[in-house]
């Protein structure tokens, strides 16, 4: 597969494809010259994934932004509680 048809998949058929492989390993249904082929196509499919979900933090936070709703939460950050106001 070429570079334009992986950067063409969805996030759902990339990991589909990634739970495949890994069944595949799993199953030791694949034998060692096809193995390095489907780890160097794991971390393309990996990449693509890690791009998309980066892709759509950025378009939610943008949506935010735009809003002017307050910024979401980030884990471990201080709430406001107490402070009297509900958002």
């Amino acid at each position: 597969m070429t570079n334009k048809e992986i950067n063409s998949m969805t996030y759902r058929e990339a990991t589909r494809e990634l739970e495949e492989i890994l069944r595949a390993i799993e199953n030791d249904s694949v034998d060692v010259d096809e193995l390095t082929l489907k780890v160097q196509r794991s971390s393309q499919l990996i990449k693509l994934c890690k791009d998309k979900l980066r892709s759509a933090e950025l378009a939610i936070d943008q949506v935010f932004n735009e809003e002017k709703c307050e910024e979401p939460q980030k884990p471990g950050q201080p709430t406001n509680q107490g402070n009297g106001k509900l958002f």
